[in-house]
């Protein structure tokens, strides 16, 4: 075993540090800010979990290997920040199998998940916060729930240092990865036999050949205060999906201590990853006029805050974990949707290293087709 750099603190960088250091691996972590990074599209309140994934089979059967890589990560850092909440899918207009909602039903039924078909009429009584005129259809999944990412950021990172990983604080200038190499702008050079690249949406920037595939994207979430007839029922809700072709938006009740958030599944593809994480008073209003409509009193909903994080958008949403040679391996194009994956993922990479079939095989796998790929292997 040897020496591996792991550029990024993110649910990706720390999620393949824990694997590298389980492998045997002396692990150095760079990261540019404090961690957990309050800039980091992995530190929020929370992130989701679910099979639901439209006609992404490939991506709906790898949240089960996901699931069990989330345990193992769990019991290693000694608690489990996972709420489970089910999922309600909403549509409205006509649906199709084509659309997302139905192609998610026939692909949950077609590999035995459980799902419950819900007829709009009766959504409002079993749901009360929710609005239903307007609605064609929905089905409910026990399975899924919301992962409490800052705490798993944080609880990570601090396993990490006991277990004697190296953090260095830097803002990394240029990588190397025919070497294995990172500068960074105070000067210093830090090699490794191994390196990986997580930068999240900073990552284009250092790999011109990855810019051409990915793109930085600010994403708006506002955390809500329900009214008070309403917050006992929103305390035991499932996660909300409301996904359309043209984006749509998602929800999350509030769990664990947490906050009421919704946020935009549409992607801005536009935006600096240095700029302010404060969101204006029309990207507020934005998500705001997706999401009330679907909210039964949405009058009476308080705004506690609205923000931005930063997205790193593939256009198909596929990931790209590659390697840029046999010492090195990008992670990027996560969309809203890869910190579910991390610990698999994390797994995946460090499993790689050495191994130059399973190095061949990884890229296709984590673009969501699970052929030729055995986790378990």
């Amino acid at each position: 075993m040897g020496d591996a750099l792991v550029l990024g603190a993110g649910i990706m960088g720390l999620s393949t540090a824990f694997a590298l250091t389980e492998a045997g691996h002396r692990v150095t972590v760079v990261e540019q800010d404090p961690i957990p990074n309050p800039r980091g599209s992995s530190v929020d309140d929370h992130r989701l979990i679910r099979h639901a994934y439209g006609a992404a089979t490939g991506y709906m059967r790898m949240v089960e290997d996901a699931y069990a890589a989330w345990d193992r990560l769990f019991a290693a850092i000694g608690e489990r920040p996972y709420a489970e909440t089910g999922v309600l899918a909403l549509a409205g207009g006509a649906v199709g199998e084509a659309d997302w909602l139905g192609a998610s039903r026939q692909a949950l039924r077609a590999d035995a998940h459980a799902v419950q078909d819900l007829p709009p009429d009766y959504l409002q009584e079993r749901f009360p916060w929710l609005r239903a005129e307007g609605l064609s259809d929905a089905f409910f999944t026990p399975r899924g729930g919301v992962l409490m990412a800052r705490r798993i950021v944080e609880a990570t990172a601090r396993h990490l240092n006991e277990q004697g990983a190296l953090f260095l604080q830097g803002r990394v200038t240029s990588v190397d990865p025919a070497r294995a190499r990172l500068s960074l702008a105070d000067g210093r050079v830090l090699e490794g036999d191994l390196l990986v690249i997580a930068a999240g949406p900073w990552a284009p920037r250092l790999l011109p050949g990855l810019s051409a595939r990915v793109t930085p994207s600010r994403q708006i979430v506002v955390y809500l205060e329900p009214p008070v007839e309403q917050r006992e029922a929103w305390a035991r809700a499932p996660m909300l999906l409301d996904l359309s072709a043209d984006g749509g938006f998602y929800a999350v009740p509030p769990v664990a201590g947490t906050g009421l958030k919704i946020g935009d599944h549409r992607f801005s593809c536009q935006g600096d990853a240095d700029d302010p994480r404060e969101a204006t008073a029309v990207e507020r209003d934005a998500i705001l006029s997706l999401a009330l409509p679907r909210l039964r009193d949405a009058e009476s909903y308080r705004v506690l805050q609205a923000r931005a994080c930063y997205y790193d958008v593939e256009p198909q949403e596929r990931f790209v974990v590659e390697p840029l040679s046999e010492h090195c391996v990008v992670m990027s194009g996560f969309s809203g949707h890869g910190f579910k994956f991390g610990p698999v993922l994390g797994e995946a990479v460090a499993a790689s290293f050495g191994d130059p079939a399973r190095m061949a095989a990884l890229p296709r796998w984590a673009a969501g087709d699970a052929r030729g790929w055995d986790i378990a292997a």
